[in-house]
């Protein structure tokens, strides 16, 4: 059968409030969508693929804000209705100029009850890659059960999995993360994480150990690519061909929020489209420069055609 849905992912999108300063002052605030693996969708169907993202929303407008925000944007939804929680809020505030600072209102919130049952129907249409983030997990037992199930499942099917570690320290301790986290890798193919994020996938009772042998002991586990995201400093992908390296590239950051998952995203559209890893890795850092360039998680991420873009000099305009 011929696959219908390129990506397949599942997790908390929230309504995502920016502040122009600080909460406590009050002042101009925007809403929008947010929610990392509702990010990546976006991005990998901006690109030109098809993703399907599923989750819970509450009976608000906010629900219904996560509903209209992923069907405008052409990804494929499978959402349950929650009656009794409502959709969670995240509140951004730009602390000092190149620092934000994020808090969270989403205990007992919809997404926070995702069930395996709301995942059944996830992997109709063949879809080619499962990808999932350590935030899920995070959010309750039920939802790391689910998370757990869906690899499972996954890999079961043959289905390529990515998974991004994505540490969230005001949801969960570094330890229990760890103890979360490791069954996953065992399921997974290609594994996103910054570098302090590594140690929870690969732990190591050595202090001051590199990126290499850590991405070493998880590609001794099965993993086919262990992908390390440094920000401004670029991105490293780690596999049985060896270490490749790419800059980021040079623009003026305005907004760094959504960065890493506009990176995965653009890396998972290049494997999509069976590139080489060092095309992978320049469409990722592609994405995430779009993505720092303006306000918002996902707002600025370009089309396929508008990537090479960013090929041009500064200030050229194009007509």
């Amino acid at each position: 059968m011929t696959s219908t849905v390129d990506v397949v992912t599942f997790g908390e999108s929230m309504g995502s409030i920016r502040a122009t300063g600080r909460l406590r002052d009050g002042g101009a605030m925007s809403l929008s969508l947010g929610g990392a693996e509702s990010n990546v969708a976006i991005g990998i169907a901006r690109l030109g693929h098809l993703a399907r993202w599923a989750g819970r929303i509450g009976v608000d407008e906010v629900g219904e804000l996560v509903r209209r925000t992923l069907r405008a944007e052409g990804v494929d939804t499978q959402i349950v209705v929650d009656n009794a929680r409502s959709t969670g809020l995240l509140l951004i505030e730009k602390r000092i100029a190149d620092i934000s600072r994020v808090a969270y209102h989403r205990s007992n919130s919809a997404g926070s009850a995702l069930a395996r049952s709301d995942l059944e129907s996830l992997f109709d249409g063949d879809p080619r890659v499962l990808h999932i983030t350590g935030i899920t997990p995070a959010l309750s037992p039920a939802a790391a059960e689910s998370t757990l199930w869906a690899v499972r499942e996954a890999a079961r099917r043959d289905i390529t999995v990515s998974f991004d570690v994505n540490y969230r320290g005001a949801l969960w301790s570094r330890s229990d993360a760890a103890a979360a986290l490791s069954p996953l890798v065992e399921h997974a193919s290609i594994i996103f994480a910054s570098d302090d994020e590594l140690a929870l996938v690969s732990p190591s009772e050595t202090d001051g150990e590199g990126d290499a042998i850590a991405a070493s002991r998880l590609l001794d586990r099965g993993v086919s690519e262990v992908v390390v995201k440094r920000g401004g400093d670029g991105a490293t992908v780690y596999s049985a061909a060896g270490e490749l390296s790419v800059a980021a590239r040079p623009v003026t950051v305005v907004d760094t929020i959504g960065a890493g998952d506009a990176f995965t995203a653009g890396y998972l559209s290049a494997f999509l489209d069976g590139c080489d890893l060092e095309a992978r890795l320049d469409r990722g850092a592609v994405m995430g420069a779009f993505a720092v360039s303006a306000h918002g998680d996902w707002q600025a991420l370009p089309t396929k055609a508008e990537l090479p873009l960013l090929d041009h000099a500064p200030g050229h305009t194009t007509r």
